[in-house]
């Protein structure tokens, strides 16, 4: 009996420093995984353009308010956008309602897709309600 209960604890033993062996490999993956240089040979999408964004002046998404009627002119014109027939910069220009006042900003890939977004805008906000900074990639 006795050695059966040694036996068990042995086996128990066993198996729990396997476990933590397991994890302790796991979480060295995951480290040394964050300090892998970054991939050369694939450039940033648009980073360089949402430098504006550090102007003070400038809308961000952050300038979206948070009463209902604003929120819901938001998502009337996001989802509009996301129906539409765009390219997945523009679908993924911000949009950002402040009192009713709509800011259209980011990259989009033509001029066509930015009087687009900006009919889908004028829609939904109305005539002078509208502030159009999409820019097109050049």
């Amino acid at each position: 009996m006795r050695s059966l209960f040694a036996l068990s604890v042995f086996a128990i033993a066993v198996v729990a420093a396997g476990c933590n062996k397991s994890n302790a490999d796991h979480n060295q993956a995951n480290v040394d995984n964050r300090n892998a240089a970054p991939d050369r040979n694939t450039a940033p999408d648009n980073t360089a353009v949402n430098s504006r964004d550090r102007d003070r002046n400038a809308k961000t998404p952050f300038d979206q308010k948070q009463n209902q009627s604003d929120i819901d002119v938001t998502a009337n014109i996001r989802k509009q956008i996301m129906d539409a027939e765009l390219s997945t910069n523009a679908k993924n220009c911000k949009v950002i309602t402040d009192n009713g006042q709509v800011t259209l900003r980011g990259p989009v890939q033509s001029e066509d897709e930015k009087q687009k977004i900006n009919a889908i805008a004028v829609r939904v906000a109305g005539e002078g309600h509208v502030d159009n900074q999409l820019e097109v990639n050049k």
